[in-house]
């Protein structure tokens, strides 16, 4: 599984910080990006756990983002406090 992003996509927009008492319960459950989507998941303190189907749970720390491939089911764990954000990037025509 690829662990960059291509090198033909460009970011083109991402959430709010999030901490473990603001983040949305929609990412602690089954969702994806949507097709052409990727996503980047960037931990700026703390750590949390990325988990997708039939894969080890990664952890994610500062420093040393989860790439998002799109349309994959994911889901985070938060098990202490974290300030995170999830950029999102496509192909630019």
């Amino acid at each position: 599984m690829r662990c960059e992003l291509p090198e033909n996509v460009q970011k083109y927009s991402e959430t709010p910080t999030y901490t473990d008492t603001t983040v949305p319960a929609g990412l602690l459950r089954d969702h994806s990006t949507k097709a052409g989507v990727w996503g980047k998941l960037v931990v700026t303190d703390g750590h949390l756990f990325y988990l997708r189907d039939d894969c080890p749970a990664q952890r994610v720390d500062e420093g040393a983002p989860a790439v998002i491939h799109p349309e994959e089911k994911h889901f985070i764990r938060v098990p202490a406090p974290v300030s995170f954000r999830v950029e999102f990037y496509r192909v630019m025509p």
